[in-house]
């Protein structure tokens, strides 16, 4: 069970009993002249006001909730729940002294309060119960309250988070009213210009309004509050209705989230907003559209205003859908030549035994292949490899899985890593592929305590690998055989990837080191 919180306060020279706020000493003339600044009849009774009273009232469970601003002869109410008031005379305020506070006043029985013994408002409509979260501008000037009325005293005051809750929502009416005075300032600086203005307004809207695109604007804290007649044309929905928050609500369940998260990155530190996401069709279906926003800032560098558009783009996501799914098809029908390739193989080796060492050679030399270009053929999301399809260490670590061991890596990479693509994928694998099987026929893996170490280096425009076994029987020097894998690599490093090999037959294990172009590697070139 929560404490309630009853504040009385130490009180002000003009409203004695109430905490004093930082700009108690305001004079009349200048809470004027603020008031003045806001334009309280735009705000008058808006959606927006009524829906933090209605929510005020709720949480503190009170029958009435209100916006007060407090002017020099008279309270009025920009906004209620649970009355028709439109103001009082402000000696009947009880807002008139809540606004010097520095926190919420909470007057658990009005009629127990020197203040208010005699106001009126104890008759009719009965009142005993107040509690007020002071409204101050931004440069300290007390404008007046958000408060909740109860017809009954409540001696345990509020809860804590009906307490906090008043202050969260008091900070709300002031960003509407920020808004508003933001406003009106703007239009009384262009008042000179208003023609001009109002020109240029009207030819902005009738370009939007031509172009092909959805187009929008929002104020600096992301409230949504223009929209071109293609975006209610595409949309079908009536005109103002998915002002402030409301437009999230027209994008795919599935997509909200999303969408909401990556605007709401842009609001906070101002970077251009981009994201393709599906958007309600007046038909009831959707559409994939791609929506594009930047900020405007003023010679000061702040947003002052977001523009941004929606384009429809379902046609080309679909075509590229389509294109993706024929790629991936064809990918598969390449992997399932590599496997028929296979087989034929596998069936010659049968039919002539003597053929059998050379058929599993190069039986496993097509898998290798088969295994690269399994890894940088187009993929599904549900198919995409683990590592980044352009990732050397990624092609690496699939080519010699078959090698690795149960429990732990007997082929390790190490060092940096660069983008390759298709065209380098084939001789990679040959390489490798060749390296790994000599390793595990005469070398580091022919036993279990061997190892290898790929080490990649990359500086400037070369590459260099190093390959080094370890572990591996004793050598006696350089092998005097050149066979068809000695080729093999010699042509995958040499010729296809533009490089220079070089062995070292140290006794502890072969060295070998293979430097190339990093242009071979991947026709974007570095990264």
């Amino acid at each position: 069970m929560t404490d309630p919180i009853v504040s009385d306060g130490a009180g002000t020279p003009d409203a004695p009993g109430v905490p004093a706020a930082a700009g108690w000493h305001v004079d009349e003339a200048r809470r004027a002249a603020a008031l003045e600044a806001y334009e309280l009849d735009l705000l008058r009774n808006s959606p927006a006001l009524k829906q933090i009273t209605d929510f005020a009232a709720r949480l503190c469970e009170a029958p009435v909730a209100l916006v007060s601003l407090v002017e020099e002869t008279r309270q009025s109410f920009l906004s209620s729940t649970g009355t028709n008031m439109t103001g009082t005379p402000r000696d009947q305020s009880f807002c008139a002294h809540a606004m010097w506070g520095s926190d919420v006043m909470v007057v658990p029985d009005l009629t127990l309060d020197p203040r208010f013994v005699r106001n009126p408002l104890l008759i009719d409509p009965g009142a005993r119960f107040y509690a007020g979260a002071p409204l101050v501008s931004d440069d300290g000037i007390p404008l007046g309250a958000l408060c909740v009325l109860d017809m009954a005293p409540r001696p345990g005051g509020l809860t804590p988070l009906q307490h906090e809750g008043l202050v969260v929502l008091a900070a709300n009416v002031l960003a509407r009213l920020r808004d508003s005075r933001e406003g009106a300032a703007w239009r009384a600086a262009e008042n000179d210009a208003r023609r001009a203005a109002l020109d240029s307004e009207t030819r902005f809207r009738t370009l939007a309004d031509t172009m092909p695109q959805m187009v929008w604007s929002t104020l600096p804290d992301g409230y949504h509050d223009y929209y071109n007649a293609r975006w209610y044309e595409f949309t079908g929905m009536p005109d103002g209705s998915t002002d402030g928050d409301e437009w999230n609500g027209m994008f795919h369940p599935d997509d909200q989230e999303r969408a909401w998260a990556v605007w709401q990155h842009s609001l906070d530190t101002g970077e251009p907003y981009q994201i393709e996401y599906r958007l309600r069709h007046v038909g009831g279906d959707y559409r994939w559209v791609l929506g594009r926003a930047l900020p405007i800032r003023d010679g000061a560098g702040r947003i002052t205003r977001w523009f941004g558009t929606c384009t429809d783009i379902h046609e080309q996501k679909l075509a590229l859908e389509q294109r993706e799914i024929i790629s991936q098809e064809l990918s598969h029908r390449i992997k399932n030549i590599f496997s028929v390739i296979s087989g034929l193989i596998q069936f010659a080796a049968r039919s002539h035994p003597g053929f059998a060492p050379v058929a599993t050679d190069l039986r496993q030399r097509i898998t290798a292949l088969g295994r690269a270009h399994d890894f940088v053929r187009p993929h599904s999301p549900q198919s995409r490899p683990h590592m980044a399809q352009d990732s050397l260490h990624g092609l690496l670590d699939q080519l010699f899985l078959p090698y690795q061991s149960a429990d732990g890596a007997r082929i390790s990479v190490t060092g940096s890593d660069l983008v390759v693509d298709d065209r380098a994928a084939t001789p990679l694998a040959l390489l490798f592929h060749e390296l790994a099987t000599n390793a595990t026929k005469y070398g580091a893996l022919a036993n279990g305590s061997g190892r290898v170490t790929l080490a990649v280096e990359v500086a400037d425009d070369d590459v260099r690998m190093r390959w080094v076994e370890t572990g591996g029987p004793t050598l006696d020097g350089a092998s005097d055989h050149v066979g068809f894998g000695t080729q093999l690599i010699e042509m995958s490093a040499v010729r296809q990837l533009g490089g220079a090999i070089e062995r070292n037959w140290r006794p502890e294990g072969l060295t070998v080191t293979i430097n190339a172009p990093r242009a071979s590697f991947s026709r974007s070139g570095p990264v």
